[in-house]
């Protein structure tokens, strides 16, 4: 597992630099419109891939977001890639001005992961769930209780990063990988949880409660 505790995840060097570059040449050739638009996309680049610390709250039995943005769906689903059941799927949708940086809702060890190269719909609509691009977690805790985190990308660059492996044990709270310039993240949850949270409300990653185990 990576440690991205660096205040701007890695990933964000290039664009950051790039941008930067250009707009240097652009004041160097003395385009002063065009540089101060490069200059505030990178001010939004940089913003975009922050990496801020949280202090994750440490009472046990919650399950913490995995992501910042909004809870934009709340339904019963059937989870076919491992579980092939149906569970509770909460799911967060990642504007490009959240932080994008994804955290384990739970301490637990991935037990499998899973890959799906798939099509770009907004990822705030429910089929992004089944056709997008994204990247699966299928996580265990101690009890033997198993979760589902799904990074879905979404139309706007389209590119999943994640640092789990298979055998990996995550800390709630601890980063796992990001999603590049808008997004969603699904959360299947065991059926013993009790949800704290609701449809339209904006949640943090790291720090807002999803839910307890009863």
């Amino acid at each position: 597992m990576q440690n991205q505790g660096f205040i701007i995840a890695r990933e964000g060097f290039p664009w950051i630099g790039t941008s930067l570059l250009l707009t240097l040449i652009l004041l160097i050739l003395k385009a002063l419109l065009p540089a101060i638009f490069l200059g505030v996309l990178t001010l939004f680049i940089i913003s975009f891939f922050r990496n801020p610390k949280r202090i994750t709250p440490s009472q046990q039995g919650l399950i913490i977001a995995p992501a910042d943005g909004k809870i934009c769906l709340i339904t019963d689903a059937y989870e076919k890639k491992f579980l092939k059941d149906t569970r509770c799927r909460v799911s967060i949708f990642m504007s490009p001005l959240n932080c994008h940086i994804n955290r384990a809702p739970i301490t637990a060890k991935v037990l499998d992961t899973y890959y799906h190269a798939g099509k770009f719909h907004l990822a705030s609509v429910d089929k992004a769930s089944d056709l997008n691009e994204q990247n699966a977690l299928l996580l265990e805790d101690v009890q033997k209780n198993k979760f589902v985190v799904v990074q879905i990308a979404g139309w706007l660059c389209r590119r999943i990063v994640s640092y789990a492996k298979v055998g990996d044990e995550l800390l709630r709270g601890q980063r796992f990988g990001l999603i590049q310039f808008g997004s969603r993240v699904d959360l299947y949850l065991p059926p013993q949880v009790s949800l704290k949270v609701k449809v339209g409300e904006a949640v943090r990653g790291g720090k807002t409660v999803i839910g307890t185990l009863r």
